[in-house]
């Protein structure tokens, strides 16, 4: 099956949304970790961003178009 360059466009910027998703989730637990042990706050944002970005995986996978009558273009 060949990839279209709209299939390699979406999934660069799927990539591009992985890799700020990590490096942020990164950065809030450093901040969590030096100003409040105490509290795990970092995990809302990464549980909040990491549901949304399911969802572009499996957009990106082309789970969505069976709801929306598209096909994929080889």
């Amino acid at each position: 099956m060949a990839k279209t360059s709209r299939d390699n466009g979406r999934l660069r910027i799927l990539i591009m949304h992985l890799i700020t998703y990590f490096v942020v989730s990164a950065v809030a637990f450093v901040i969590n970790v030096t100003t409040d042990r105490e509290t795990a706050w970092f995990v809302l944002p990464m549980v909040g961003w990491g549901s949304v970005l399911a969802l572009h995986v499996a957009y990106v996978m082309g789970l969505f178009d069976v709801f929306f009558n598209k096909e994929r273009r080889n």
